[in-house]
C-alpha cells in the first residue's frame, strides 16, 4: 500500500462557496491541495496507474487538484483533502486480478441444452388445440 507523505501536499487556503452568510466572505477555510504526482514518492508503477487515470482532477502536468470546503474548520478541510488523495493513490495501487479464459465444462453444456431442449417442448405445446 502506498501511502502519500503530507510534505509532498502544497495546501493554500481559498474562500468557501455556498451558503455561509458573512462568514464566508471573511474567512478562507476551504482548501485547494496540489500533489504533484511526478515529484512524489510513490511507486513508479503507482505514479504510472495513477497519472493513467481519467480523473478531471490530474492536470495536464500531472499533479493532481483536490477542493475541500465541506467543514467550517481549515484543518478537518485540509484532512478531508488528505483522505481523498490517499483514496486515489489506494485505487491506483490496486492491481486488479488478471482474467484468464476458461471453457465450460461438457456436463454444463449438456445441461444447458436439455434446459433448451425442455423450455422448446414447453412452448410448442402453447399453441392452438386441434381436433
Amino acid at each position: 500500500m502506498a501511502v502519500i507523505n503530507p510534505s509532498e501536499v502544497a495546501f493554500s487556503a481559498i474562500r468557501a462557496q455556498g451558503p455561509g452568510g458573512q462568514n464566508v466572505n471573511k474567512v478562507s477555510c476551504a482548501v485547494h491541495a496540489r500533489f504533484d504526482v511526478a515529484a512524489s514518492s510513490l511507486p513508479a508503477r503507482v505514479k504510472e496507474r495513477l497519472l493513467a487515470m481519467r480523473d478531471g482532477r490530474i492536470t495536464q502536468e500531472g499533479v493532481l487538484v483536490v477542493k475541500a470546503q465541506a467543514s467550517r474548520s481549515l484543518e478537518q478541510n485540509k484532512e478531508e483533502a488528505l483522505r481523498r488523495i490517499q483514496e486515489l493513490v489506494d485505487a491506483a495501487a490496486h492491481v486488479p486480478v488478471v482474467r484468464r479464459a476458461t471453457k465450460p465444462t461438457r456436463g454444463s453444456q449438456l445441461r444447458r441444452v436439455d434446459a433448451k431442449v425442455r423450455s422448446g417442448k414447453i412452448k410448442a405445446l402453447r399453441g392452438k388445440v386441434t381436433d
